[in-house]
């Protein structure tokens, strides 16, 4: 097939690429390198089956394709924070260019959405109906918000113009293609780790998140993308719960850093728990996650440890 990744440069996106190329697909990237690396698919630029752009998603964009995966937005909180109003502007406006895109040529598209659309849970964990708890006015809204309205955007198209869509709430994930700046728990530690620096625990660290190792998680993107029975939400993610304080432990013991843990202010509207509710992705798609914590913590370390 001839498929198309928004977001194709991105820490998700290129190793979509890999993925859809290892399987003789023939893939076009559009990024516009806000927090897309060329780095990350620059092993595919003299391959005929690659084919790269630089544009901004928030502009129309036209390709003759059989799929799209929409994954162009920044996902990590310095990124999405430091330009509140382009954030959604990628969210809202790139949604409806590539289904305006995806409905003209009649193509499947993908939306990667996000566990941040459940804001701070009151139920734990999260299953795909509950609705929610977002401050729609915090400093974290500009994203959370804009991938609640990018939700309704597709749900829209779908019904009201048929568009065939498929969408995937993804939980924190993790792994090589990381940006060592990108302000996220697992990218922090390491680095921090690495260079011997104290490990900047928020709040108490009892608070808990699910980690994904990124091949389990682009794996079941595909999954979703090439069944026919299932529009989604469906979140995607690994169930395996445990505390950041655990997380910080685990990181020092597998760099055997010297690092101290230090505890700083919990931001606001930090979510204090966070895991799936994994039932409807066993159903549908027959899916668990499969890479557990301290194997997929190994390749990741391993990758900032080639960086230096």
């Amino acid at each position: 097939m001839r498929i198309l990744v928004t977001g194709g440069a991105g820490f998700l996106g290129s190793h979509l690429c890999d993925r859809l190329i290892k399987s003789g697909n023939d893939v076009i990237c559009l990024d516009n390198f806000y927090t897309g690396r060329k780095q990350n698919i620059a092993h595919h630029l003299m391959n005929p089956q690659f084919e790269l752009y630089r544009h901004d998603v928030v502009d129309p964009f036209k390709f003759e394709v059989d799929q799209i995966y929409n994954l162009a937005c920044p996902a990590s909180p310095v990124h999405y924070q430091s330009n509140p109003i382009k954030t959604v502007k990628t969210s809202v406006m790139g949604a409806i260019n590539a289904l305006g895109l995806a409905k003209r040529i009649n193509a499947r598209i993908l939306q990667s959405s996000t566990s941040e659309v459940y804001g701070d849970p009151e139920i734990h964990p999260q299953s795909e109906d509950y609705r929610g708890n977002v401050n729609p006015i915090g400093p974290r809204a500009c994203y959370d918000e804009g991938k609640r309205c990018a939700e309704t955007l597709f749900f829209d198209y779908y019904r009201q113009n048929n568009v065939d869509i498929r969408v995937v709430r993804i939980f924190n994930t993790y792994g090589p293609r990381m940006m060592p700046n990108d302000g996220r728990v697992v990218s922090n530690f390491i680095i921090q780790a690495l260079r011997g620096k104290d490990i900047t625990v928020y709040g108490s660290g009892k608070q808990t998140r699910s980690f994904c190792y990124v091949d389990d998680l682009i794996e079941v993107m595909i999954k979703m993308m090439n069944q026919d029975s299932f529009v989604g939400p469906v979140n995607t993610g690994n169930s395996n719960e445990f505390t950041i304080l655990f997380l910080a432990e685990k990181i020092i013991e597998l760099t055997g850093s010297k690092s101290k843990i230090v505890f700083v202010d919990l931001p606001i509207d930090d979510p204090v728990q966070r895991k799936p509710d994994d039932n409807l992705v066993k159903e549908k798609l027959n899916w668990t996650a499969k890479i557990e914590i301290e194997d997929g913590l190994k390749r990741t370390i391993n990758y900032f440890k080639s960086l230096s």
